[in-house]
């Protein structure tokens, strides 16, 4: 068959396929212009309330004492050896290689408790993600695909000595996670991951779940080029503080102290463009094929969550083979299970560890 006629056949799929992704773009950033006038109005709210803290966010000259507290663990930086990056990392234990993500806004530090919690029978660590904390921070967008991101975990994992680990992640690294255990299961002996869906899931489930578009607003409002990091910083950050300090969403008991450990990275120059990055690549592979998962995973999730759907877990239990997949929803708990739920996390934790233990 000739390649003009391979062509004609596939022309119409392809104009198709270049339709839907209009279309998909127009609501995109439709849905951005809304969400950004929301938080604008949010940001002014702010201001107006608190008129001596101004319109930018102070930059913090010293980090807070809690980061660098070693009952939490030893720093150490690995160099990444398909992008050539430096990533930073606490690590505490010795054993099988546990390996835990975080999601935005945060950093290491909301392991603290993880790292304390199995250190007696793993090597836990706790990284920073490109663009976070004190690991380098490209600017550029193309730095932050989710192929790129991806593989940053695998080299990770290979520069700290192991060829397989059990990995533990929430929110943005949950999504890296899922990712991660679909194109390298056999890195990945057990899969944990807190408060995130695989990406096919999600973009499934928010296309019949409108409710949950509404949820997310702020993941179009940060595929504007730098208006958000301009109202994420108004009023001394004070969006950022709300969303991790919140009475009824936030963590419950994060002392003052513990919330400059996560600002910190945040208020230096450029600090919030990488984060950002990450919600900015979102779209572009739009849209994206169904996988079959097989991993061994726990799956926890929040019932009181105000960014994702509960209905989000039978969503992902519909992929998953038969029995590898353990899910709970937490009844009295949020999005940020790690820090405000540890001892249920770790109870959940340790009896699905042990029934798959090899």
């Amino acid at each position: 068959m000739s390649d003009f006629l391979v062509s004609a056949l596939l022309a119409p799929s392809r104009a198709a396929l270049r339709l839907i992704r209009f279309f998909m773009w127009l609501l995109v950033y439709g849905g951005a212009c809304l969400a950004a006038l929301v938080y604008l109005l949010k940001a002014l709210g702010h201001v107006l309330r608190h008129p001596r803290r101004g319109c930018c966010g102070q930059p913090r000259r010293k980090a807070p004492s809690c980061l660098q507290d070693p009952c939490f663990g030893q720093h150490h930086f690995l160099h990444l050896k398909t992008s050539g990056l430096r990533l930073h990392y606490v690590s505490r234990g010795q054993g099988p290689l546990m390996l835990l993500l975080h999601g935005f806004p945060q950093i290491w530090f909301s392991w603290r408790y993880q790292l304390m919690e199995f250190c007696h029978d793993f090597h836990v660590v706790a990284l920073d993600l490109r663009g976070y904390g004190s690991s380098d921070s490209p600017t550029n967008l193309n730095s932050y695909t989710i192929d790129a991101l991806t593989t940053d975990i695998k080299d990770a994992i290979e520069a700290l000595g192991y060829s397989k680990c059990v990995l533990v992640a929430h929110d943005w690294g949950g999504i890296l996670a899922w990712n991660f255990a679909i194109y390298y299961p056999s890195l990945v002996e057990r899969l944990v991951v807190v408060s995130a869906a695989p990406m096919f899931v999600y973009q499934e489930y928010a296309l019949h779940h409108p409710s949950q578009l509404l949820r997310s607003g702020y993941v179009f409002l940060f595929q504007l080029p730098w208006l958000p990091e301009k109202l994420l910083s108004i009023s001394d950050f004070q969006i950022l503080k709300d969303a991790m300090t919140h009475p009824m969403t936030g963590i419950r008991g994060l002392t003052d102290d513990e919330l400059e450990a996560f600002l910190y990275s945040f208020t230096q120059n450029h600090g919030l463009i990488g984060p950002l990055n990450y919600y900015r690549n979102l779209f572009s592979h739009f849209p994206l094929e169904r996988q079959e998962l097989t991993t061994p995973t726990l799956l926890l999730w929040g019932e009181k969550d105000p960014y994702l759907e509960a209905g989000l877990v039978d969503s992902i239990n519909r992929y998953f083979v038969p029995g590898r997949l353990l899910s709970y929803v937490l009844p009295d708990a949020g999005h940020w299970i790690p820090q405000a739920q540890p001892e249920q996390m770790h109870h959940y934790m340790w009896a699905f560890l042990k029934r798959f233990k090899a």
